[in-house]
């Protein structure tokens, strides 16, 4: 049991799982997810020690496709296919997370073409992951907001590549999970209450594309879940979930604080292919700067009151 008084466990991590790898676009990019996925497996298994590791770059697909005039005809959409083999190769990941689909259609409507380029993608990723050992898990892209986004039809473009990555599960015996319809379903939810009211106010979304913290929490809440974490299923927010552990709130700015660091870095190092970022510290400075992180973050996990009875999970 964690140190918190959890009744459930991450079983579905396995034992020799170390190092973990998130791969994705822009909302990967923003980490706030990942953020939220790493502060609670932080809290409530220490004992584990997991290396969680951000690779998400923006604008970047899976299906090697862009559009004309990507960022003002500034660069085209970065490909996958173009750093993946040395992301592998330098991170050597136990497990990866994968949240493709978002850029995939371009935003654009329907089209037969660029779904089959797609499924490739996935189909490619898939197979590179799997050849290194690692352990590989599908995130469905989160939903588009086409009040917010204007691009009208892209919400159902979305729905198609959520539909098929989840018909992988039982076609493929992949392990796929779902993001994009619970976001959907919370977003349509308070549409109705702003249409009742007349109102126009919330959105998951302010651009359609990136969500604010609460869309990043369901998409925590979903992976967690997932991993086992059946606690976080009534949890409204991360700061909901950390509100009863001692320095919660501290743990959370230390994780975020260190997740950046190593992002830029693990960016910088693995040559990404995308101008306007900024460049990351050389890898071995931010390797000492993220462990002195986390030394503080377990002191104050080891230090909190009450916890000096516990030991931490093995």
């Amino acid at each position: 049991m964690g140190l918190y008084g959890l009744q459930g466990h991450a079983q579905n991590i396995g034992p020799n799982v170390k190092r973990i790898l998130f791969l994705g676009n822009s909302i990967t990019y923003q980490a706030y997810y990942v953020n939220d996925v790493e502060v609670y497996l932080t809290v409530h298994y220490p004992g584990r020690r997991f290396d969680i590791i951000n690779v998400g770059l923006p604008s970047e697909t899976v299906s090697g496709l862009s559009e004309p005039g990507h960022a003002g005809g500034a660069f085209p959409r970065p490909d996958l296919h173009e750093r993946l083999a040395r992301v592998l190769e330098q991170t050597k990941p136990d497990l990866v997370f994968a949240d493709y689909g978002m850029n995939d259609g371009i935003y654009m409507p329907f089209d037969t073409g660029r779904f089959q380029k797609f499924k490739d993608g996935i189909n490619w990723l898939h197979n590179e992951v799997v050849k290194t050992g690692a352990r590989l898990i599908h995130i469905t892209p989160p939903c588009y907001d086409e009040l917010k986004g204007k691009s009208i039809g892209y919400s159902a473009v979305l729905d198609k590549y959520t539909d098929w990555l989840l018909g992988q599960r039982s076609a493929a015996k992949w392990e796929v999970i779902d993001v994009h319809y619970p976001m959907q379903k919370y977003l349509l939810a308070h549409r109705k209450i702003d249409a009742q009211f007349k109102v126009d106010g919330f959105a998951l979304a302010d651009d359609g594309v990136h969500p604010g913290e609460a869309g990043h929490w369901i998409m925590a809440r979903q992976i967690l879940m997932y991993l086992g974490c059946k606690e976080v299923a009534n949890s409204g927010s991360i700061a909901d979930n950390l509100a009863s552990v001692p320095n919660g709130a501290q743990i959370l700015k230390l994780v975020a604080e260190r997740q950046n660091t190593m992002r830029d870095a693990w960016l910088t190092t693995t040559k990404y292919q995308r101008p306007g970022l900024p460049v990351g510290l050389p890898l071995e400075r931010a390797t000492f700067i993220s462990d002195s992180l986390k030394t503080r973050i377990h002191d104050l996990i080891d230090n909190a009151p009450g916890q000096n009875m516990n030991k931490p999970n093995k």
